[in-house]
């Protein structure tokens, strides 16, 4: 068998893929492999909604499509393994030699077979089945179509299929490769054909850690001190993409391939930054994805599924769903990092009337100031600013329209509609100088929510956020940066965390009621800088990184104290391993430039 590519970003970052909290996936694919005490499974990343029509996330706990799956000696006894883990591949230490798990394709794997005599059990959770001369064919029939054909080059001693139960079936095989470089390939597919062809096993292994290498290697080279986390945030970036499929109009990154299976609408603007450092379209088709799903009043819905769009729901309030105004600040740092004309023209009109949406659905008192009609547009689900119910006139909304309408005027400008281009600025100060003339606080020193006429009184960096506009007069962002680096308040170890930690409201461990988010502290560093703040900016930056780096993994969101993951947050987590990846980028850059890298 031919030597595998030699690769130093995969052995930075062997066994970093534990197979137990994080699986073994590859680009655009929808297989999740995981391994616990020599047993393995493969998960599919598919909502299946059809069959789980109770519960959004039912997929989470669905059974694996097949389960139980063992390696087998001569005997029929289950072997012991010892895994080995790269970013193309799975080493599998036996008695019985050492096999070695790749992907071949984004529905295909291959497994290398030792010489000499194998068996292989698992559990297949499909309802028809058939053996044959090279191996067998699986298939789940009815609403949702999913099938499974195992082959093998290595002679078939036995091959046995038996129905276990309802709708599983019991796959036991048995192999000799004494005659050479053998493999089973094991193809799992929605498609009416199959993958059946076995390719060379050292070859097939070659070109999955050239893939990945070529990955890596056209990624910004960082300082050393960021390098171990960087690599294994670029690894959550390839392996969370899935391909296109339906409404799933382009490929796209999940949010977290195991935690959270789509594309929602405000991630996919923090997964955009990082693209853009390796592959500007891809990162262009992170926004692209969401115009295709435009609503005819302008709206971008909240998330896309392969089966649909996530644009209403009926709880915890009935009412349209979308995600924070970020689409035009996000594509105009694409085009700041590699300028294309063409790309802010396709996309210019339809950012417009998504704004044009915001200001004639969602100003219900009509004061120039937007609302959230559900929490979830918000993208803070159970954030306390919402106990008060619905609507809320939010400070970090109107933030963001002022950045969005910021950003739509240097559009406009740079695709020549100069007209445009003054008219956004106007407005984009116009909403600066309303939050503080119906938000601003002067004795408290922050901004207030408000809801059905009232203050919201619960104190979160979102009071803050009219600094990140970079237009609030020198006297309120000093008020506000107050607040922001009171170790009281905001200043954890690890800041920021998402409620004050002296509000009665504060819960450490709770989604968005103390945890630090990530992206919240991406987006007060760029208003610290653009409010002359600097230093404060470099230690949030610095202090952030630190926080990302912490744990072998990448995390949802973390305990602003601690540094630990609350066990609520999602892993290998796409918008937190995305701004890891910006930040660490700006931070030796800046390094650089300081003569210090």
């Amino acid at each position: 068998m031919a030597s595998e590519f030699d690769s130093p970003f995969l052995e930075v970052l062997r066994n970093r893929i534990d197979l137990h909290h994080i699986p073994f996936s590859d680009r655009g694919s929808r297989l999740l492999v995981n391994c616990v005490d020599s047993t393995f499974s493969l998960r599919l990343a598919e909502r299946w909604f059809k069959l789980d029509t109770e519960r959004l996330a039912a997929y989470r706990d669905r059974p694996p499509l097949i389960e139980n799956w063992q390696l087998l000696d001569a005997d029929g006894s289950p072997l012991h393994v010892t895994l080995t883990t790269y970013p193309h591949a799975v080493h599998i230490d036996t008695a019985a030699g050492e096999l070695k798990l790749a992907f071949v394709d984004a529905e295909t794997l291959i497994l290398t077979l030792p010489p000499g005599r194998l068996g292989m059990s698992f559990q297949a959770n499909l309802d028809h089945a058939h053996p044959d001369r090279r191996g067998g064919v699986l298939r789940l029939t009815g609403a949702i179509r999913r099938s499974i054909a195992y082959t093998t080059n290595a002679h078939l001693t036995r091959n046995e299929i038996r129905p276990i139960g309802d709708g599983a079936q019991r796959v036991l095989i048995e192999m000799d490769a004494s005659d050479g470089d053998r493999a089973l390939l094991l193809n799992v597919t929605p498609r009416l054909g199959y993958n059946r062809w076995v390719p060379e096993p050292g070859a097939a292994l070659e070109a999955a850690a050239r893939r990945w290498h070529e990955w890596f290697a056209a990624a910004p080279e960082v300082l050393d001190e960021y390098r171990p986390q960087y690599l294994y945030a670029w690894w959550i970036m390839r392996a969370g993409l899935i391909s296109s499929r339906f409404y799933t109009t382009r490929e796209a990154m999940t949010p977290s391939k195991t935690h959270y299976v789509g594309v929602w609408q405000w991630d996919n603007f923090f997964h955009a930054l990082a693209f853009r450092h390796i592959d500007p379209h891809l990162a262009q088709d992170q926004l692209r994805l969401l115009l295709d799903h435009q609503r005819d009043d302008g709206m971008i819905p909240d998330a896309i599924h392969d089966e649909g769009t996530v644009t209403h729901l009926d709880f915890p309030v009935k009412a349209d769903v979308t995600k924070p105004p970020l689409i035009a600040w996000a594509a105009w740092k694409l085009h700041q990092h590699q300028p294309d004309r063409e790309f802010l023209d396709e996309i210019y009109e339809p950012i417009v009337h998504n704004n044009d949406w915001w200001f004639e659905q969602n100003d219900v008192d009509h004061n120039g100031l937007c609302e959230y009609q559900h929490p979830f547009s918000s993208g803070l689900d159970d954030s306390p600013l919402w106990d008060n119910g619905m609507p809320v006139e939010s400070p970090d909304l109107n933030s963001y329209l002022c950045l969005q309408q910021e950003a739509l005027s240097q559009i406009a400008a740079e695709i020549g509609e100069q007209a445009d281009a003054a008219i956004w600025a106007e407005r984009a100060q116009d909403i600066a100088e309303r939050m503080i003339q119906y938000a601003w606080d002067e004795k408290q020193g922050l901004f207030w929510a408000r809801s059905k006429k009232k203050r919201v009184h619960v104190r979160t960096p979102f009071n803050l956020f009219p600094l990140i506009t970079g237009r609030m007069p020198p006297e309120i962002a000093e008020r506000l940066v107050a607040h922001l680096t009171n170790p009281a308040e905001f200043w954890a170890r690890y800041p920021v965390s998402t409620v004050a930690m002296d509000d009665p409201k504060y819960n450490s461990g709770q989604m968005w009621r103390g945890p630090a988010w990530v992206n919240v502290n991406y987006l007060l560093i760029e208003g610290l800088h653009r409010s002359g703040y600097d230093q404060i900016a470099f230690d949030l930056q610095r202090r952030t990184l630190e926080l990302i780096a912490g744990q072998p993994d990448i995390y949802e969101y973390y305990n602003p104290e601690t540094g630990t993951n609350p066990p609520g947050a999602a892993s290998i987590f796409g918008w937190s391993a995305a701004i890891y990846i910006d930040l660490a980028i700006q931070a030796t850059r800046e390094a650089e430039m300081r003569g210090d890298g």
